[in-house]
Formats: C-alpha cells, structure tokens, sequence
C-alpha cells in the first residue's frame, strides 16, 4: 500500500483537492510548467537505514512469534503473541521458532515484493518515494503489512495506476508462487499426526471420524477462489489437509494471508492500490461518483445483522449509541453537506435494521467496520485529481480490468472465521 503526501487531504470530498492555479490549464504544456514536485530536506541517510532495518527486524520478530502460535491451531483473532515459549526448553523453542519462521519470512517476502513493486515504478516515473515501513503489532498475524510514503505530488492519471498497480502485481506473482511451491511439497500425513495423534487410526479417512456436523473447528481461515483454484490444479488429495486443519501448514497459510492482504489492498476506495487502479481506469470525475456507492455498500454489509428489531433494550442501549456515533464519524465528510452525510448514515441503519429483522440469518461482517473508519475519517474515500487526465493506453486498461477480475478472485468477505 502506498500513499502520497499530504497535499491531497485524505478526507477531503471531490471538487475540494488543492489545484495549482485559479484556472484549469488550458493545454499540457501549460500544466505540465505550473506542476512542482516537492521538495524535503532529506533526514541522514544513517537514520532513514536505522528507522526502516529496525521496523523490518521487529516485524520478523513479530511475525514469527504469529507463526508459531498460527500454526499451532490455538491462535484467536485479538490474542497477543506467545512471549511465554522463551521459557521453554532450548530444543523445543528451535522446532517452535523454525515452524514459525517457515511463516514469516514467507509473508513477508510477498509483502516486501509488493512494495517495491511500488517504489521501483515510482522511481521509474521519477516520484521520489521512502523504503518500505514495515508495521508490527502484537497481535494476530503480528503485523498490520507495511507501507512506502510518496513524497512528491503525481502528475498523471498514468502514473497514479502504474504506481498502484506494480504492487499488488507483483506480489500477486510471489503469492501464486509460493502456493505452488506449498500445494506440490505437502508433507505426508505423518506430519498432521504429530500435531493430533488420534486422528492417526483413521488414515487418511480422518476427517469423517473426528468433525462433527456442527463441528466448527476453532479459528479458520477461508480459502479464497484463486487459493481453491490453485488447490484443485497442483495438490495431491491424499496428503491435502482438511480446512480445518490448514492452519497446521505454515507456507499455505503464509500464501493465503498474502492473496488476503493483495485483497486488502485492492480495494477500490481513496488511497488504496484498488482505488488508484479504478481511478486510472475511469478517471476523476465518473470515480468520485461510484465510490460513495462502493464505500456505502461496504459499510451496509459490514453492519449488517448487528441489530434487529428483535433485539433486547439492552443491545440498543448499550449499542446503539456507539454505532450511531461510527455512523456518523464515517459519513460525516463524504457527502458535501454534514447534514446529508447524516442522513445517509441514518439510511444505512435502517436498510441494516430492515434486512436482519427480514432475514435474521443474513449477516455481514463486523470486521470490516474498523477499515470503513479508517478509509472514512483518516484515508479518504475520494481519489485527487491529476493535473494530467489523458485516459490510459488500450494495454493499461486490459491489465487494469485484469485487476478488478483478481481482486474477486483475492478477497473473502469473511477470511476470518
């Protein structure tokens, strides 16, 4: 993921972006003369190095410690990461850690691969842009992916989807990749065995003996088309772990987390890599009309089944207020009147409210509301527009739409289950 200064605010709705003149260029030369990069004084080169090694070092501490506890099966979403294995014995702390490195630097290799892919375009284009920060966090995956800052302001349309698109490609190549390299060097089921020793009387036939029909199996994680499709073509059957047991193969998981986070960062909103693709595919003006439309639809099925009219006093009174306020935090700027982003806010609810009391069964994922206030009140919802606004060659808007066929392919509603 990458984003660009700060002259474009994040938040700010379309037809407010700071322009470089009172009056449009009348030709491309003319914009081209009244465009400026800009220009930062550069922190020492010793502490850039310090700052980027150290996040990256942190990570892969983090992440690794992800690995260990991930692949055990006891991983739950919100569960900080298990310092508690450097009490172990030395030997079993060594067969803990190499489990959980087979996940880290894996991952982290995909994600390395897709910010350079990034950083390299964007020097290509002459954008000057930062290294990678790599993100950690102690819990979950032990990381939150990591990111490059644009420094300079981006000149065209083109560059905009060159510069978004090269990550997710890029990485997308290293994850299919090291699924092929997952799904073709499956070890025997021995290995499966050595984490749950009861399955081992029932062969390869366990499955139908130790889940149940309601058997949820603890933390799952969903197995997206491409992953389902990549499984189907280059696994042995005999040696495929049910789903709920995947967690147990790190390098599987490792390449499903990727296609998660290509995903992620293919979503068509503001400063994502999606939304730079759809902004390069459509251009300004037809964009900043349908993405209140797809960021509207995603906060609908993110909330949806959170309330129902059949719902107790309590779930209201304890509820219903701290939704209200997400509500309107997240709609308040995108429409150009606070009043209308209200009202629209207003209206999600009651389509929720309608649809859960019709269908109870029927239900979102809550998940999904912490990103809707991120792209809400800091990323943006809208995409600036460049001063150069030519539409894309033919070849650019195949690999473009290419992309949007990709993201379908990438994302699950629910990875997390």
């Amino acid at each position: 993921m990458s984003f660009p200064p700060n002259t474009f605010p994040p938040s700010e709705p379309a037809g407010s972006e700071i322009v470089t003149s009172s009056t449009e260029p009348a030709t491309l030369r003319e914009a081209q003369a009244a465009f400026r990069r800009y220009e930062r004084p550069a922190a020492a080169v010793w502490r850039t190095w310090a700052v980027h090694l150290g996040l990256l070092l942190v990570t892969v501490f983090t992440t690794t410690l992800a690995g260990v506890r991930l692949t055990s099966a006891q991983m739950m979403p919100l569960e900080f990461l298990p310092l508690e294995i450097f009490q172990w014995p030395p030997a079993l702390l060594r067969a803990e850690l190499t489990r959980g490195l087979w996940f880290a630097l894996p991952f982290l290799g995909v994600l390395t691969v897709h910010e350079f892919g990034h950083y390299f375009v964007a020097r290509y284009h002459r954008v000057r842009t930062t290294l990678p920060y790599y993100i950690p966090f102690p819990l979950g995956l032990g990381t939150f992916g990591a990111i490059i800052r644009i420094k300079d302001k981006i000149f065209s349309r083109r560059e905009f989807f060159d510069i978004g698109i090269a990550g997710p490609l890029a990485g997308l190549v290293v994850a299919v990749l090291l699924l092929g390299y997952g799904f073709t060097h499956l070890p025997p089921l021995d290995y499966l065995f050595s984490f749950h020793p009861d399955y081992a009387p029932y062969g390869a036939d366990y499955a139908r003996y130790v889940y149940g029909p309601d058997t949820a199996g603890g933390f799952v994680l969903a197995r997206p088309l491409l992953y389902q499709g990549l499984e189907h073509a280059l696994a042995d059957p005999a040696r495929l772990p049910h789903p709920n047991e995947l967690l147990h193969y790190p390098v599987l998981v490792a390449g499903l987390m990727a296609l998660f986070f290509t995903a992620l960062n293919l979503l068509p909103l503001g400063q994502f890599d999606g939304g730079h693709i759809l902004y390069g595919l459509l251009g300004f003006r037809r964009y900043n009309r349908l993405v209140p439309l797809l960021f509207t639809g995603f906060i609908f099925y993110a909330g949806l089944g959170l309330f129902s009219l059949r719902d107790g006093w309590q779930t209201w009174l304890y509820g219903g207020l701290p939704y209200a306020g997400y509500l309107a935090l997240v709609f308040w700027r995108m429409l150009p009147r606070p009043r209308q982003g209200l009202l629209l806010g207003a209206a999600v609810w009651a389509a929720q409210l309608a649809c859960a009391t019709a269908w109870p069964t029927l239900t979102g994922n809550p998940g999904w509301l912490l990103m809707g206030l991120i792209v809400g009140r800091f990323i943006g919802v809208y995409h600036p527009q460049a001063p150069d606004e030519r539409p894309l060659s033919a070849g650019r808007q195949v690999l473009g739409w290419l992309m949007v066929v990709i993201f379908v392919l990438c994302f699950t509603p629910s990875p997390f289950q």
